[in-house]
């Protein structure tokens, strides 16, 4: 009877479904001299157990540091330079003239700069262009998988019978 109680605690104890005064009752088991010979598996792991109850930790933790937060005030440091920044970077742009808006007075010079301006802009679309010629490749291939489907739908065809 003590057999098939020890039995169905251990398994209860693999499922992790025993309470505690089961598993202290597993442990005095364990800790007996005699037990039987197809639990012996379990003998060294609670005699870990209870080899580790007696375990104390005697380090002291330290809890409190007696550093002060630096990085707090190298982030407020950093806004304040960043806002500095901004600030001294609008008063530089209102003191211009708002009167230069950008504008070309020669219309040989305005040409030239719209002709190289977009120059640039084709070649940067050129560039994406080229890139994207794996595309036709793929598309070759999903052709080449229609037609296996085409040739699939008619062998299918061809060996249904009729009922």
């Amino acid at each position: 009877m003590v057999l098939n109680k020890i039995e169905h605690l251990l398994e209860k104890y693999e499922n992790g479904e025993t309470t505690l005064q089961e598993e202290q009752q597993l442990q005095a088991y364990f800790s007996q001299d005699k037990i039987e010979s197809h639990l012996e598996v379990y003998r060294p792991l609670f005699a870990y157990f209870k080899a580790n109850q007696n375990e104390t930790f005697n380090k002291d933790i330290a809890l409190k540091t007696n550093k002060k937060p630096i990085y707090a005030w190298l982030s407020v440091a950093a806004i304040a330079v960043l806002m500095l920044g901004f600030y001294f970077k609008s008063t530089q742009n209102i003191s211009q003239t708002h009167d230069d808006l950008g504008t070309i007075q020669d219309p040989q010079l305005a040409y030239e700069e719209v002709v190289r301006s977009l120059e640039l802009i084709s070649k940067s679309l050129n560039k994406g262009a080229s890139t994207m010629g794996y595309l036709e490749s793929y598309n070759k291939g999903m052709a080449t998988v229609g037609y296996i489907n085409e040739l699939e739908h008619s062998s299918n065809i061809i060996f249904t019978t009729k009922k």
